[in-house]
């Protein structure tokens, strides 16, 4: 089966982008490549029990199970060590990636307090997109009442455009909510 994005990708967004840059081929058109999630953890290095809890949070919201990231520098202002696990990253691919964007989208954006849009400035010149949420709370399937600390994470669009506009151009295609 395939998933709902997916889907819309194949049948609205491909038309929408050849139209509008003018792509003569089909496998010209951008396309996604793969969602990166991250959770920095810098806590746990003194609380163990904040990276089993954070663990558990973006394995629920990814449906799969993270990396841990250890540090690669001392830093003494920070009270880490190298080797200190500090991070935690997910890379969905495929169908878990355009499930996660169609969670994302459409159930935990629109949960954000105050959200006015995101900014149409965080692309990096290739066409890739980063964002953060500043609470892991936003996601259905994380239980509000049992949360102990509240986690951001970062949220890294990678996609085959070549330029910020066709990335987001794809991205608007797809209904990632940016101001105008």
């Amino acid at each position: 089966m395939m998933s709902r994005l997916k889907d819309v990708y194949k049948s609205k967004v491909i038309p929408a982008l050849m139209e509008r840059f003018g792509y003569t081929n089909i496998n010209a058109v951008p396309k996604m490549e793969k969602v990166v999630v991250s959770m920095g953890v810098g806590r746990a290095v003194q609380d163990k029990k904040f990276m089993d809890t954070a663990f558990q949070d973006l394995t629920m919201i990814t449906g799969q199970k993270p990396l841990v990231c250890a540090a690669k520098k001392s830093v003494s202002n920070f009270k880490v060590r190298a080797g200190d696990k500090t991070g935690l990253k997910v890379t969905l691919r495929k169908e878990r990636m355009y499930e996660f964007m169609d969670r994302l989208i459409n159930l935990a954006i629109p949960r954000v307090k105050d959200f006015r849009g995101l900014s149409p400035n965080s692309f990096d010149g290739r066409g890739n997109y980063s964002m953060g949420l500043s609470e892991q709370s936003a996601f259905p399937e994380i239980d509000p009442s049992r949360i102990v600390n509240t986690q951001g994470m970062n949220i890294v669009f990678i996609t085959t455009a070549n330029t910020n506009e066709e990335g987001r151009e794809l991205l608007r295609q797809f209904g990632m909510p940016f101001k105008d």
